[in-house]
């Protein structure tokens, strides 16, 4: 256990950094993979999708990233998870772009079983992240049939911020398509799931440091967040963002924050912490709104329906704030 006295007596400064999620909407290549349903994101696809509009997204996506939370860090994300990507190399095409080259990214992603080829993953910025382990966890869901519903892994990522050890969880739980109430039941097994992993982890180190994010397609008041996931030795800062007038997605008129960064209580400790909570927020910078028209300030999509509108993303990313205590 590392001596906290002798830290404390250490010459130290503060350093704020951002911790960001982002749903990048259907970030694929343009080429077939016949082990996934992609048909649509092809130049002969429903979508039309090619490669003049897959590099507008990746420098629309760039832009974005290399601003989240920079008001406050003065520079982009320390860590981001993303979901909606096809495989390891759309991510690396993004950070091989303009804006994010010279900030040293690396890239933490697995293929999962999801049908259409739809992952999650962990962008994070070498020089303030060590990796020490990481893994693809299977979440199990299973048809009214009986049949294996096959959907994203959760990604868990052990590892060493600013100083500190951390333990994050990225997540993308099933969807709402076929109604909210319908499909409640498989967003709280994955809530479970999770659930499950915080408790193995703290029952190997009481202390743990777990941040768990993602795009849960539930909001936090609801079941499976607030019942079975953020119980009372988590903090959800996402409560107090979401009002009927700003969300993180926009879906009939009405708003929601189905992204959400969670963390272990140690990160609000006031008192000898050395990455302190600071504050959360929804980045949606007016550029990243729909201008005008029955939608206006709706996030600025890619496509709606087949209609290509070559916009960003139909989320916004969400970020939070720390402040790390390191030494000099």
């Amino acid at each position: 256990m590392e001596d906290t006295s002798a830290f404390a007596k250490a010459p130290t400064k503060k350093i704020k950094c951002a911790i960001g999620f982002y749903n990048l909407e259907n970030l694929f290549d343009t080429k077939n993979d016949p082990a996934i349903l992609d048909d649509d994101f092809t130049p002969g696809g429903f979508k039309e999708w090619n490669n003049y509009k897959f590099d507008k997204k990746i420098k629309k996506l760039s832009k974005v990233i290399s601003k989240i939370g920079k008001g406050d860090t003065g520079t982009s994300p320390s860590l981001l998870g993303v979901a909606e990507v096809e495989n390891k190399a759309v991510l690396q095409s993004l950070i091989k772009t303009d804006r994010l080259e010279d900030e040293g990214y690396d890239i933490i992603h697995y293929d999962s079983p999801d049908e259409r080829g739809i992952d999650v993953g962990l962008l994070y910025k070498k020089k303030d992240f060590a990796v020490h382990k990481s893994e693809a966890i299977t979440l199990y869901l299973e048809t009214e049939e009986g049949d294996r519903d096959f959907t994203r892994d959760i990604l868990y990522v052990q590892g060493n911020l600013l100083g500190t050890e951390v333990h994050i969880l990225v997540n993308h739980w099933p969807s709402r398509r076929k109604g909210a109430n319908e499909t409640s039941q498989k967003r709280i097994t994955a809530a479970k799931k999770n659930r499950k992993i915080i408790d193995n982890l703290v029952a190997q180190k009481p202390d743990a440091r777990i941040i768990v994010m993602g795009d849960f397609n539930d909001g936090p008041h609801s079941e499976s967040i607030k019942v079975h996931l953020a119980k009372t030795d988590f903090y959800n800062p996402m409560l107090y963002l979401g009002t009927r007038y700003e969300g993180s997605l926009n879906y009939n008129y009405e708003w929601f924050i189905f992204d959400q960064i969670l963390f272990s209580n140690n990160f609000v400790r006031i008192y000898d912490n050395e990455l302190l909570y600071e504050r959360s927020d929804i980045y949606n910078d007016f550029y990243l709104t729909e201008y005008d028209g029955k939608y206006k300030g709706n996030p600025f999509r890619t496509y709606a329906g087949k209609k290509y509108l070559g916009g960003y993303s139909d989320h916004f990313p969400v970020y939070t704030i720390l402040t790390a205590t390191v030494k000099v």
